[in-house]
């Protein structure tokens, strides 16, 4: 099977990660940080004792009930915003929004819109184009997935009317260094990329479906990029972060590109509150790696979201932190120094010792909303680790819906058995990226909240 480009880069980051650098123990300069060299580790005999926190008990060793789980979520929140993401970007002041065009596509099964929304009344600085499907032969208003795409809208349907994605891109295999390219249009349709994007499926499942690139929120430079200005750091935070006015060097917490990211998922959902044949209600943010982190991120800070689906989000996602296995805060703060605030990189040594959070709380604050993850069997990704995560953030669901992921040991791949009726965990083997598998999984697990039957209409 041909590896897209969000496997390829998986496979980079995992090697350079495991070959030979910086001493293991030694302290090193990243981009606006030092951080402490800790190669990843690939023995479970060797993953140290470590302690997770209580969910339900505040830090100041109060109870958490039903009727003060808000307070606790406000908590944990914070926590991640100094600690980890950064603060959580403001609401934009001004929105505008333009309908671009409208036609009808997928063979006469679906109206597909393009819009372009700035968020300055003049129409100056970043702009986000926003691609919608929405069902002509599901029942109205029809429930949205929401997710952010890596190299263009174009690269999600042979559709020649939506534009090539301009200004900086990630680079890959199909693309000319950091540019977009047109012979990359439609490659998501193609059935033996490792990434898909089954829109006719989606659509005949009764789903509209809402997608923007990423790069158009802000760039996401990495330390192999060819061009040295797309090695700064100071260039990853432009594009809508020239809306949040000078950084302050001094803090460590400023906001973070996947706080900018997941910011982008929550302005695509207020668009889908005003489109009338959508139920924004019924949402569903989804994504996979990077961007299943910044789907996670949108839904804790963001209740609006019904249901969160991450996909092979790999460490600063879902896996436990404290667990060390595959990838680590050190290689995360290494390579990926704008993902993370500053505060952060003061974990890298022995997070199992230091930490007071790990990722259970994060995916608790979307309590009592739905969340599914869905793993990916590399050792770099530890889904074992999510696994151990959703679990440790179970007692949230029991607490507050009566029931969290099923009592079943780590399942096999594609067992379905520790997904339950608001909260589960499903893995696969393969390749890196969103397979028919995951799409299925993600609709299968939505119908059930949303009351849908297999056919599409309410139960």
């Amino acid at each position: 099977m041909k590896r897209n480009a969000i496997a390829v880069s998986a496979a980079i980051l995992a090697a350079v990660a495991c070959a030979s650098g910086p001493e293991e123990g030694t302290t090193v300069f990243a981009q606006d940080r030092d951080v402490y060299v800790h190669n990843p580790n690939y023995d479970k005999t060797k993953i140290p004792p470590y302690t997770l926190e209580d969910p339900l008990v505040f830090l100041d060793g109060r109870k958490v009930t039903r009727e003060n789980w808000p307070e606790r979520r406000r908590e944990l929140l914070g926590i991640f915003a100094h600690e980890m993401f950064g603060a959580e970007p403001p609401a934009p002041e001004t929105v505008v929004t333009e309908l671009m065009d409208e036609k009808s596509t997928i063979d006469g099964h679906a109206i597909r819109r393009r819009y372009s929304m700035w968020f300055r009344a003049d129409k100056s600085g970043p702009c986000v184009s926003w691609m919608a499907w929405i069902p002509r032969f599901a029942p109205k208003p029809a429930p949205v997935i929401v997710f952010l795409n890596y190299r263009g809208n174009h690269e999600l349907v042979p559709d020649a009317d939506i534009p090539v994605q301009q200004g900086w891109s990630r680079a890959g295999v199909n693309t000319d260094g950091n540019r977009c390219v047109e012979r990359t249009r439609g490659l998501l349709q193609n059935p033996n990329e490792a990434t898909v994007f089954p829109i006719g499926t989606i659509l005949a499942r009764g789903y509209a479906v809402m997608s923007a690139c990423y790069c158009e929120v802000s760039p996401d430079p990495n330390s192999g990029e060819k061009d040295p200005a797309c090695r700064q750091n100071p260039f990853a935070y432009t594009g809508v972060f020239s809306l949040w006015g000078p950084r302050d060097e001094s803090r460590t917490d400023n906001i973070t590109a996947l706080g900018a990211w997941a910011w982008a998922l929550s302005r695509g959902l207020d668009l889908a509150e005003r489109i009338p044949e959508i139920d924004a209600k019924k949402s569903v943010v989804t994504g996979c790696s990077r961007l299943g982190k910044a789907a996670l991120l949108a839904a804790a800070r963001d209740d609006r979201f019904a249901v969160c689906v991450p996909n092979q989000t790999g460490g600063g996602g879902v896996p436990l932190a404290k667990r060390d296995y595959g990838e680590n805060i050190s290689t995360e703060n290494r390579a990926f120094t704008h993902w993370y605030c500053r505060a952060y990189a003061k974990y890298a040594k022995d997070p199992h010792v230091t930490m007071h959070f790990d990722q259970h709380l994060l995916l608790a604050c979307i309590a009592p909303r739905a969340l599914l993850v869905e793993g990916y069997d590399s050792p770099w990704f530890d889904t074992e680790g999510e696994y151990l995560s959703v679990k440790a953030a179970s007692p949230v669901w029991e607490m507050l819906v009566g029931s969290g992921m099923p009592a079943v040991a780590w399942p096999d791949d594609y067992d379905e058995s520790a997904i339950g009726r608001r909260l589960g965990y499903v893995r696969r083997d393969r390749e890196h990226g969103i397979s028919a598998y995951d799409w299925n999984w993600t609709m299968d697990f939505a119908d059930g909240i949303f009351g849908k039957n297999r056919k599409g209409s309410r139960q």
